[in-house]
C-alpha cells in the first residue's frame, strides 16, 4: 500500500488506525486537537477478540506488562450480595477463543499504542491541530486546520470520537442524545483499600436502576470502579470528566448491600461522565462515503454495558488496513468494503449494549426473571461467543 492517509483524532481509535495502516504500508499524518496526547483515567475491558488483534500487531509483551488478566467475571445482586452468575476467563478464554480477557487502564492502552507509532518513519503526529473542514475530490481529500494549514491525502479517517466534527460534516445527522445514565468513575490503588475490598476479578453488581462494575488494572495493583445511576449532567454534556459530589453517589447507593456500600464509601475521589448515544448503525453509509471513513465512536458510539467501545475501534482499525491493502481497488471502493465489513457487527454490539443497560437496571418482574435466568444459565448468558470469536 502506498496510500497517504489523514487521520483526525489521537485517541485509542486514531492511534490504532495509524498503527494498523502504517504496518500495511501507508503513509500516515495524524491530527490531534489537544496540545498533548493524553487520556483521562478510566479502565477498559478487552475481550479475546481485541487482545488477539493487539497480539497480531506485536503488542503482546507491552500489553502483558501493564494489563491485568482476571480469572473470572462474577455477577452479584447489589441489593443482597447474592452471586447470580459467573463467567470463567483466564485459561478458559484462551482455550475457547485463542486469547485471554484483559482489563487495562485507558491511559496505559493509549500510551502503548502511542509508543508503537512514535518513531515510525511513515507516521507523522500533529498536536494542537484542530480540524475546521475538509473537501473531497476525485483525486483525494483536502483538510484545513484551525492554524490555516491545508493537507492533501488520498483519504481521510474520522476517529474524533462521539462528538466527531468529521461526522458532522460528512453525515450532518445531528448530535448524540443523552441516555439519562450517569457514570461515576474512580481509580484507586488497591493497597489503600481494606483487604476485604481488594479484588483481582471482575464483579458486576446489578440493582434497581443502578449497577456497579469493578475490576483490576495495572497488573492488579489498582482497582477501577464505575457506578452507573440514572440522572442528568449539569453542565456541558460533551465533557466526559466532570468533577462531582460524592454525597449524591453515596445517597444513590444507600439501599445496596453492605460490601458494595463499603467500597463506595472507601473511595473519596470520583469523576462524572454523562452517557450519550446514537442509535445502532443502519447502513454502511454511516461508516464511509467517497474518500472519507469514520472509525470508533465517530462511527458507532457504544454504551459501556458490553465493554467493547475501545475494542470495536481496534477491530475497525484492523479492518480498515485490510480493506486498503487490496491494490486493485479505488479508495472509495476500498472504504465501501470496510464499511460493509464493519457496520453490521458494530450495530449488533451497539444494540446488545443498549439492551444490557436495560437488563442491568431492571426492576420488578423483569429483575426477578433476570436473576432467575442467571441462576440457572449463568455462564451461558454471560459468554458471548459471536463477539469473542472476532469478526467473520
Amino acid at each position: 500500500m502506498t496510500k497517504r492517509i489523514s487521520i483526525v483524532g489521537g485517541g485509542i481509535g486514531g492511534l490504532a488506525a495509524a498503527l494498523a495502516c502504517s504496518r500495511a504500508g501507508a503513509a500516515i499524518e495524524l491530527f490531534e486537537c489537544s496540545q498533548q496526547f493524553t487520556e483521562v483515567g478510566a479502565g477498559i475491558q478487552m475481550g479475546p477478540n481485541v487482545v488477539r488483534v493487539l497480539d497480531d500487531w506485536g503488542l503482546k509483551g507491552p500489553l502483558t506488562a501493564v494489563a491485568a488478566f482476571p480469572e473470572r467475571l462474577q455477577v452479584r445482586s447489589a441489593q443482597n450480595g447474592a452471586e447470580l452468575g459467573v463467567l470463567r476467563l483466564g485459561a478458559t478464554a484462551v482455550q475457547h477463543y485463542g486469547a485471554p480477557y484483559a482489563t487495562i487502564h485507558r491511559a496505559d492502552l493509549h500510551n502503548m499504542l502511542l509508543s508503537a507509532v512514535t518513531g515510525r518513519s511513515d507516521v507523522e503526529l500533529n498536536l494542537d491541530s484542530e480540524l475546521i473542514e475538509f473537501e473531497q475530490s476525485e483525486s483525494g481529500v483536502t483538510l484545513r486546520t484551525a492554524s490555516g494549514r491545508q493537507v492533501h491525502s488520498d483519504l481521510l479517517v474520522g476517529a474524533d470520537g462521539l462528538w466527531s466534527r468529521v461526522r458532522q460534516q460528512l453525515l450532518a445527522d445531528g448530535v448524540p442524545i443523552a441516555t439519562g445514565h450517569l457514570a461515576y468513575r474512580a481509580l484507586v490503588p488497591q493497597k489503600v483499600l481494606p483487604a476485604k475490598l481488594r479484588s483481582q476479578q471482575i464483579t458486576a453488581w446489578l440493582g434497581p436502576q443502578l449497577h456497579v462494575v469493578q475490576y483490576p488494572v495495572r497488573g492488579g495493583e489498582w482497582l477501577n470502579v464505575v457506578a452507573v445511576v440514572q440522572g442528568h449532567v449539569v453542565g456541558d454534556i460533551e465533557y466526559w470528566d466532570h468533577s462531582t459530589n460524592i454525597v449524591k453517589l453515596r445517597r444513590s447507593m444507600a439501599q445496596t448491600f453492605s460490601a458494595l456500600r463499603d467500597l463506595i464509601h472507601a473511595i473519596e475521589h470520583w469523576r462524572l461522565w454523562g452517557l450519550s448515544i446514537r442509535p445502532p448503525a443502519r447502513s454502511p453509509h454511516e461508516f464511509a462515503r467517497g474518500r472519507v471513513a469514520l472509525l470508533g465512536d465517530a462511527a458507532h458510539p457504544m454504551l459501556p454495558y458490553l465493554a467493547q467501545g475501545a475494542g470495536m475501534a481496534i477491530e475497525d482499525a484492523q479492518a480498515l488496513a485490510q480493506a486498503l491493502t487490496v491494490q486493485e481497488l479505488s479508495v472509495p471502493l476500498a472504504l465501501r468494503n470496510y464499511a460493509d465489513a464493519r457496520w453490521r457487527r458494530n450495530a449488533r454490539v451497539q444494540a446488545r449494549a443498549i439492551r444490557n443497560g436495560q437488563i442491568f437496571h431492571a426492576t420488578g418482574l423483569l429483575r426477578w426473571g433476570r436473576d432467575a435466568a442467571m441462576s440457572v444459565l449463568g455462564e451461558r448468558l454471560l459468554d458471548v461467543p459471536w463477539l469473542y470469536r472476532g469478526p467473520d
